[in-house]
């Protein structure tokens, strides 16, 4: 596949597109600028949609007495139905989505980390940690999209199976769409090393609704192929499974590569292994002998090629890179 479909993603505005945050500034995002030629964004400021101002006086969720809500510390305004019904409005008309960026620790985007305060006045923040009234929402809602907030995203590994995963599921949708058994049989075989390093439990299974011993209709076939491809895309692959898939390219240059360049390659997996080398750095001395050896099967693996190359950097946080 030399061509990609271009994946729709969210992302909150503040990331990069305006500057809508409670200070009035914006935040810039490296990668969401690399990903900018190559995906349709679609964003939103939940809180400016609420009729909350740029710059505005901070939002906060509090409990009490077992419940939720959005508060205005400084003003002493509830803002919960006016953020539910934004949420369950907006999120009701968005459509054909296959990844969110959301704003980390945000009371109105943030997924996992964000503060409950136990009450309104000056009090200490709990330590549990909670998701925003909006993000919480996406989650529910969306629980098949590739969904990170931006701070986990500067981890490259991390940020690595977001990219496969929207490209994967932008791919998806062009396959849906065409309506044609033919085009989804070579989807599915394009995407077996994908598969195989993600989950072969579920690569199992599709290779199952593939076949279509029963004969099915197409609109039968993608919604039980859809549950299954979604199952499989869930988590990032582990290092083992990437090896195992590496390993199994190999295999079909048993017959052309002298002993050094296998040995030379065993020992570039050693060191993927140990968390010395990028999966890319593996992937890319495949390419070659894809490309040295002609070999049509692998030359048609997206595993090879899951998302552009211009997105391809290693650069992180340094954090969690044992993910």
């Amino acid at each position: 596949m030399n061509s990609f479909a271009r994946p729709r993603v969210f992302a909150s505005k503040c990331l990069g597109f305006e500057a809508c945050r409670y200070n009035g500034v914006t935040i810039p995002v490296e990668y969401i600028e690399h990903l900018k030629p190559f995906c349709d964004f679609v964003t939103v400021c939940p809180e400016v949609e609420i009729g909350l101002g740029i710059p505005r006086d901070p939002i906060r969720i509090i409990e009490i007495e077992g419940r939720r809500y959005l508060y205005q510390p400084a003003k002493d305004k509830d803002y919960t139905k006016k953020m539910s019904r934004f949420t369950d409005h907006y999120l009701e008309g968005l459509t054909d989505i296959d990844g969110f960026i959301l704003k980390e620790k945000s009371p109105s985007c943030g997924l996992n980390k964000v503060k409950i305060y136990p009450g309104k006045g000056k009090v200490s923040p709990k330590a549990e940690k909670t998701s925003g009234f909006f993000g919480g929402a996406v989650r529910e809602r969306f629980p098949f999209a590739a969904i990170e907030d931006e701070g986990r995203l500067l981890n490259f590994k991390m940020r690595e199976h977001f990219y496969t995963k929207i490209f994967a599921l932008a791919r998806f949708r062009k396959v849906s769409s065409t309506g044609a058994t033919s085009e989804l049989v070579h989807f599915h075989a394009s995407h077996k090393l994908l598969l195989m390093a993600s989950n072969q439990k579920e690569l199992r299974a599709l290779g199952k609704i593939v076949a279509n011993p029963a004969r099915k209709h197409f609109p039968d076939i993608i919604t039980d192929y859809r549950e299954h491809f979604h199952l499989a895309l869930g988590n990032p692959a582990r290092y083992t499974s990437h090896i195992n898939v590496l390993q199994h390219a190999m295999g079909y240059f048993k017959n052309d590569l002298s002993p050094d360049e296998k040995t030379y390659f065993l020992d570039l997996l050693e060191q993927y292994r140990h968390a010395k080398l990028p999966l890319s750095a593996l992937i890319s001395v495949i390419r070659s002998w894809i490309t040295r050896f002609s070999q049509p099967y692998l030359a048609d693996q997206v595993y090879f090629k899951p998302y552009p190359w211009e997105l391809a950097t290693i650069s992180d946080s340094g954090k969690g890179r044992n993910l």
